[in-house]
């Protein structure tokens, strides 16, 4: 073991290090826990970002799936009307007309081509026929309308328009 002799200058340079060492330590620390801090805060806001924008995408994906369904029933009642026009548009056969004379009836016959005929007999253009709906039957001079009579009720039912019930009232 051997005995050192240290002066007081080369003392009192050594607490100077010292002193020195530790303060830029406590500054070295000092800007540590800033950065520190500084980097908590950063990953404390992203996480929330995140929260956020997962929240909004959830959101986004349940109406996304509402949205689907509801295009889903939307598409299947599309279908199901185009059929049921498809069905309605098809051309009625074998079934009774009746022909009306600006919008008052005038004679009923077996089927369409008989009333057109007899139209066509009593004057009517043979080639100016419109659909019936395409204007008022009062503004057409003949008009041709299929229906169906039902003896169930004692009623008749046009081919051409929707059947609706009896009007509330009604007697």
């Amino acid at each position: 073991m051997s005995i050192r002799l240290i002066t007081s200058r080369r003392l009192a340079a050594l607490e100077h290090d010292r002193d020195h060492a530790r303060m830029r330590a406590r500054e070295v620390q000092e800007a540590s826990d800033r950065a520190f801090a500084g980097h908590t805060r950063s990953a404390q806001r992203l996480t929330a970002g995140r929260e956020t924008a997962q929240a909004r995408a959830d959101a986004l994906q349940w109406a996304l799936d509402i949205a689907k369904v509801e295009l889903a029933e939307a598409h299947e009642r599309a279908s199901k009307q185009a059929a049921r026009i498809e069905e309605l548009s098809a051309p009625v056969k074998d079934v009774p007309a009746l022909l009306l004379h600006y919008g008052k009836p005038h004679s009923i016959h077996p089927d369409q081509a008989s009333a057109l005929a007899h139209a066509v007999a009593l004057g009517a253009s043979p080639s100016r026929w419109v659909p019936p709906g395409e204007r008022l039957a009062a503004e057409l001079r003949w008009l041709c309308v299929p229906f169906i009579y039902r003896p169930d009720g004692d009623y008749f039912l046009s081919v051409a328009a929707p059947a609706v019930g009896p009007l509330e009232g009604a007697a």
